[in-house]
């Protein structure tokens, strides 16, 4: 699954080769980035948040048309609750700054979960990011926020049952596309190449269905020291993968 770079940075020339249209991106590592450093895990977050703004921009800038970052999982509410309210405080100003950054720019923003655990103030912001995103035609930049690939799942399934209930669907008219089109990403094609940061090997519940055939490139920097160089060794490695879809 992917294969490891050191910290080392190198250039990576990523001129003429074929770009994934979506990329996702579990942005791991931020409370070991800061324990190294013997700061707190909100000093890690707050690097992390930063380093999303360079990321996502060079995304917007080389071309990519889909970004997918896992920002908040389903399951982090479970973390200690001075992290989650600093997570949340890095949220609050992160919309507020997008709402004037994307004003002139080409970004759509748009949030895949469930929003109401979120305050009021965050779920407005949301909204009104959304809102006034919606017009533009560059790079969908979807941000992961109370997200988890099962309760999405779930939740299409619910949508879907009640549809069976009302008389508006047969269950024999569910197959594959339906369920996608009852997805937080409708509309959108499946993510190309999945990127982990961090080292670490696993899914972690994220866009379970829509990354049946995506390509993972594994590497061992953490999140906050994560550079556009990172990103190009990840996009020349995808460009070599050979992608069979089941097929020979």
């Amino acid at each position: 699954m992917g294969i490891f770079s050191n910290n080392k940075q190198e250039h990576y020339d990523i001129t003429g080769i074929e770009l994934p249209t979506h990329i996702g991106i579990i942005m791991d590592g931020n409370g070991r980035w800061a324990k190294k450093r013997g700061l707190p895990r909100t000093a890690g977050h707050k690097a992390g948040a930063d380093n999303f703004r360079r990321i996502a921009r060079y995304c917007s800038d080389i071309g990519i048309k889909y970004l997918t970052v896992y920002a908040f999982s389903t399951e982090n509410w479970s973390r200690p609750i001075e992290e989650v309210n600093a997570l949340m405080h890095y949220f609050k100003d992160y919309l507020q700054e997008a709402l004037d950054d994307f004003k002139d720019d080409t970004i759509a923003l748009k949030f895949l979960g469930d929003r109401s655990r979120f305050s009021p103030e965050l779920q407005k912001l949301m909204d009104e990011n959304e809102e006034a995103s919606a017009v533009h035609d560059g790079m969908v930049l979807n941000m992961a926020m109370n997200y988890g690939g099962r309760a999405e799942l779930a939740d299409a399934f619910r949508q879907m049952a009640a549809k069976i209930e009302s008389g508006q669907l047969k269950a024999a008219d569910i197959n594959e596309q339906l369920i996608s089109d009852y997805l937080y990403t409708k509309g959108q094609p499946d993510p190309d190449l999945i990127i982990r940061p961090s080292g670490e090997h696993r899914t972690s519940n994220f866009l379970l269905w829509q990354s049946a055939y995506a390509e993972y490139y594994i590497d061992d920097v953490l999140w906050p020291d994560y550079t556009s160089e990172h990103l190009n060794k990840a996009l020349l490695e995808y460009s070599k993968r050979n992608r069979r879809f089941g097929g020979v």
